[in-house]
């Protein structure tokens, strides 16, 4: 039996990574048995060493191999390298490159552009890890940052120290520590729904459930990106009352003035790639899901539930202008005044740094409730797309409009 072009392409590849660990083993193995790192760091982390026996790397590769040689002594820990994709990409090339071309390469990008973290202590975004450096460390860092000693591109994230088990970046959990909480709750929302129920019931095994991997990382590709982005924005947009709405939001993120024209936050929406910004690029990432969808069900099918899905971002968002119109008026007339040093206001992406209690609902409104609705419906959650998403989007709105007439009538009071 012949085998086709593109299965023998890949038999062939197999054969030459074969053919590379075995290189590899000849002297790292050995490397790894007589290693001093070793033995020493079986009396002071041998935890660490534990691990990393555990995992396949042993096999092949030294510590040094990912830390350097120059680290020998007790008190000179500080010279052993930090590893990043560039000390990954010798033996795993493709992933590396794909890794690049995914959003998660831009988490630094995409989270220190905002302007609420220059306002931000060390401990919230710095060093630390305590806050949102803590899941955005898998991004590349850029210019000064990257002399950070940790947190540049981290690999480990996925792939835990020192076993880099592929069977753990396979499992949804291990997603789940980034993947939860306030603004995007997806853990939440996909293992309580029924593919993530289906996948609890049936175990690690399952054969029927989708998991996080299987739609965002089809076939291993680790450049992950999805067809609406982190904030559900597209443009250009057919829909003259949705595109109305969307350039009412985009306002209101500072990425367009009040005519409606880009600022320069329109390069960091492009930079961390968290918005689609040609038709082409939005379906290429929506007819990708569609095909990782028509594997279980019909392609009509899957078409039809995104879709509705994107309906949900359409009524969502003409809520969401709605409130932002809202305390627009309130700057408009006065009523409200731009705090210093800001550009923008009123400005979503300054989040809880908001000055004004009716901003701060605004704020809430656009990151926890909208994201909510429509990344609930997304991730097949009926619960958290309605109850947690669409109905306090439409309470809160009710509130920032009583919120408004509060501040009118007390402004009006004043001016008397």
């Amino acid at each position: 039996m012949f085998l086709e072009e593109e299965e023998m392409m890949k038999y062939l590849r197999v054969l030459l990574s074969i053919a590379f660990v075995f290189a590899l083993s000849s002297a790292g193995f050995a490397a790894a048995k007589k290693s001093s790192c070793i033995e020493c760091h079986k009396k002071t982390t041998p935890g660490v060493v534990k691990q990393y026996f555990e995992g396949k790397m042993s096999k092949v590769l030294d510590c040094s191999g990912c830390h350097g040689n120059a680290h020998n002594k007790a008190d000179d820990a500080a010279l052993a390298k930090m590893p990043t994709p560039e000390t990954c990409a010798p033996c795993h090339k493709n992933k590396v490159e794909q890794f690049k071309a995914g959003k998660h390469n831009l988490a630094w990008v995409a989270s220190s552009a905002m302007p609420m973290w220059a306002h931000q202590p060390p401990a919230v975004v710095g060093g630390g890890y305590k806050g949102c450096s803590g899941c955005h460390k898998i991004g590349t860092k850029a210019g000064e940052a990257a002399a950070y000693r940790y947190g540049n591109a981290q690999c480990d994230s996925c792939h835990t120290r020192h076993s880099f088990k592929k069977s753990e970046a396979l499992d949804p959990r291990a997603c789940q520590t980034c993947h939860m909480g306030f603004d995007h709750p997806q853990w939440e929302m996909w293992s309580t729904s029924k593919h993530g129920t289906i996948w609890q019931i049936e175990g690690q095994g399952s054969k029927r459930a989708p998991t996080c991997q299987t739609c965002h990382m089809p076939d291993g590709d680790h450049g992950v990106m999805t067809a609406w982005g982190f904030l559900a924005l597209r443009l250009p947009e057919d829909d003259k009352d949705w595109l109305t709405d969307r350039v009412t939001i985009l306002q209101a993120l500072g990425v367009l003035d009040e005519k409606g024209s880009p600022t320069a936050r329109l390069d960091v929406v492009k930079a961390g790639k968290v918005a689609r910004l040609t038709k082409e690029e939005f379906q290429t990432q929506r007819d990708k899901m569609v095909k990782v969808c028509g594997q279980c069900h019909g392609d009509s099918y899957a078409k039809a539930q995104l879709s509705a899905a994107d309906m949900v971002i359409k009524d969502v968002d003409k809520l969401m202008a709605e409130a932002i119109r809202v305390v627009q008026d309130l700057y408009a007339d006065g009523i409200l005044r731009k705090p210093l040093g800001w550009t923008f206001a009123p400005d979503l992406l300054q989040f809880y740094e908001a000055r004004s209690a009716i901003e701060q609902d605004l704020y809430v409104m656009f990151l926890e409730y909208r994201m909510r609705a429509f990344q609930g419906a997304f991730h097949s959650n009926p619960d958290y797309m309605h109850w947690y998403g669409w109905a306090p989007m439409k309470e809160t709105l009710q509130k920032i409009k009583d919120e408004a007439q509060k501040l009118r009538a007390e402004h009006t009071q004043v001016r008397r």
